[in-house]
C-alpha cells in the first residue's frame, strides 16, 4: 500500500464551466488508473492532486499533508509527469534539470550534484551528465522528467497522460520504468488498455466519478461506453 490520498468533496469551475463537481476519493493502492474522455476533468484533478491547482470547494491531502497549503509538503511528497515534457522542462542541461528539483527539497549544490550522479547511474545515463537537452527525442526528454521526480522520491507520482504520442517501443521502455518505481502511481489516461492490471479504477465523467472499483470491471465499462458514442451518427456529442 502506498500513502492514503484523500480528496474530499472537490470543485472547480472555470470561465464559467464547471470542471470538477464534488470529487471524493479516498485510497492507498498502490496503482490507481483514472481513465475518462478528452475534457472530462481528469487533468485539471491531476493538477489538484499534485496542488498545482487550487479548487473552489473541497481539500486534498496526501498523507495527511494539504497539497494546497502546504507547499512544501507537497514538493517533497508529489510528483507529476506531464503529457508533454516541453511544458514540464525549464532548464537547458539535463544536470540543471534533474538538480532544480533537489534544489527545491533544500538540499546544497553538492547534495544536489550527487543526487544527480546517483539518478543517471541508476537508470544506465550516466553518459548525459552535461548534455544539452533539446537534441533528445521525446521519449528521452519524458525520461529526463521522470529521473528528475524519482531523484525526489515523492511518495506519490501523478501521471498525465504521459505516454501519449509515443511510439509503442519508447512507450513500453517508460512502462517498465514506471512499473518498477517504489512510489504510489495515478495513472490518469484516456486509454483503458494502459491501465489494465492496476489495484483500482475509476472512470471520470463530467467532471464526477462516474465508476471505481476493480479495473475488470470499470475499465470494460468505459470501452462499451466510449464505442456507443463513437457509434451515433450526430457528432456533436463527440465534442468533448
Amino acid at each position: 500500500m502506498g500513502v492514503t490520498l484523500d480528496i474530499e468533496n472537490v470543485s472547480l469551475t472555470l470561465d464559467g464551466r464547471a470542471i470538477l463537481r464534488g470529487v471524493t476519493l479516498r485510497g492507498d493502492e498502490a496503482r490507481i488508473g483514472i481513465v475518462g474522455r478528452n475534457g472530462s476533468g481528469k487533468s485539471t484533478l491531476a493538477r489538484v492532486i499534485a496542488g498545482l491547482q487550487s479548487v473552489d470547494t473541497g481539500r486534498v491531502r496526501i498523507g495527511g499533508i494539504d497539497v494546497a497549503r502546504d507547499r512544501r509538503g507537497a514538493i517533497r511528497t508529489v510528483g507529476i509527469l506531464f503529457q508533454n515534457p516541453d511544458h514540464q522542462i525549464i532548464f537547458p542541461t539535463v544536470d540543471e534539470e534533474i538538480a532544480f528539483g533537489l534544489r527545491q527539497l533544500g538540499q546544497s549544490k553538492t547534495e544536489a550534484a550527487e543526487g544527480v550522479r546517483a539518478i543517471l547511474a541508476r537508470f544506465g545515463k550516466a553518459h548525459w551528465a552535461g548534455a544539452a537537452i533539446h537534441p533528445l527525442s521525446q521519449g528521452q526528454k519524458q525520461l529526463v522528467c521522470l529521473m528528475s521526480i524519482l531523484a525526489m522520491r515523492p511518495a506519490l507520482i501523478v501521471l498525465d497522460e504521459p505516454l501519449s504520442g509515443l511510439d509503442i517501443p519508447t512507450r513500453m521502455q517508460l512502462m517498465r520504468y514506471l512499473d518498477r518505481a517504489e512510489a504510489q502511481l495515478i495513472h490518469i489516461s484516456h486509454d483503458p488498455e494502459l491501465l489494465a492490471g492496476y489495484d483500482r479504477a475509476l472512470w471520470i465523467t463530467d467532471g464526477q466519478i462516474a465508476e471505481d472499483g476493480v479495473p475488470d470491471r470499470v475499465l470494460p465499462a468505459f470501452t462499451a461506453e466510449m464505442q456507443r458514442l463513437g457509434g451515433m451518427d450526430d457528432i456533436a456529442d463527440l465534442a468533448g
